[in-house]
């Protein structure tokens, strides 16, 4: 069912077109995916989404997008039925043509964000962004957190602000994937990684939803990533840890 009221979706992706980094990030993952290309264009590492809208804006104005079959991923089995009920009702999935023939000035909403998402605390405040942690392996942001520019946090804060202050449905999805992400770390015994909206980076207790501030250099390195990062990085990250190391538990 179409989220209510209408929303521009011209407005948001002309206010919404940063970079997430001042380099290519594709580039940097790219030659650790075996397809080759980066791995939030290929459709067997994510499957991207659409408001409901929003598909019917894109449909009509590029010829980019189509509804996601499930047979896109050649040689690989997708459980369709199941990330169909997964998927929220006012959002659709969708695949596009692939990296080589991007139309950036149309890359949906889910594009632009990736690999974040908003984080509402247990009182539904949007207090920042952290990232979808299935991508920890691939995402070469997601090892570079220090690298996210400004233009692109505060871009990504206003779409937001904008989105939910016109669909409730959609907070409320993001409410729900808050909870999870406070599950998925109280499993882990770790603390939740955040970008806060006032400029600085924070880990967030999954229990007691305290906040630590800390250099956005604290932020753990994944495989392949670690070693990517300069002598002076390594050793700030190091020191930062060590700090986080003195806090007391988790909660």
């Amino acid at each position: 069912m179409p989220l209510s009221p209408a929303v521009d979706f011209r407005a948001i992706y002309d206010a919404f077109h940063s970079p997430t980094t001042p380099i290519d990030c594709g580039l940097m993952c790219a030659p650790h995916n075996p397809h080759g290309i980066p791995f939030c264009c290929d459709i067997c590492s994510a499957v991207p989404v659409a408001y409901q809208s929003e598909w019917q804006y894109l449909r009509k104005n590029t010829d980019l997008w189509h509804v996601w079959r499930g047979d896109e991923c050649a040689g690989e089995d997708n459980n369709r039925k199941q990330l169909m009920a997964q998927t929220p009702p006012h959002l659709r999935l969708l695949a596009c043509k692939g990296s080589t023939e991007c139309q950036r000035d149309f890359r949906a909403v889910s594009c632009r964000q990736f690999p974040f998402f908003p984080y509402l605390t247990s009182d539904y405040r949007l207090i920042g962004m952290t990232y979808d942690w299935e991508f920890t392996a691939k995402c070469w942001v997601i090892s570079n957190l220090a690298a996210v520019t400004a233009d692109y946090r505060r871009e990504f804060f206003n779409t937001f602000d904008h989105i939910f202050s016109t669909w409730l449905e959609d907070m409320d999805s993001y409410i729900e994937l808050s909870v999870e992400t406070r599950e998925h770390y109280a499993a882990k015994h770790r603390r939740i990684p955040l970008l806060h909206r006032n400029s600085g980076a924070y880990l967030i207790s999954p229990l007691s939803e305290r906040m630590v501030r800390v250099s956005v250099n604290a932020f753990k390195p994944f495989h392949p990533y670690a070693n990517s990062h300069s002598q002076d990085t390594a050793q700030s990250t190091h020191n930062a840890r060590v700090e986080n190391i003195r806090l007391s538990g988790y909660d």
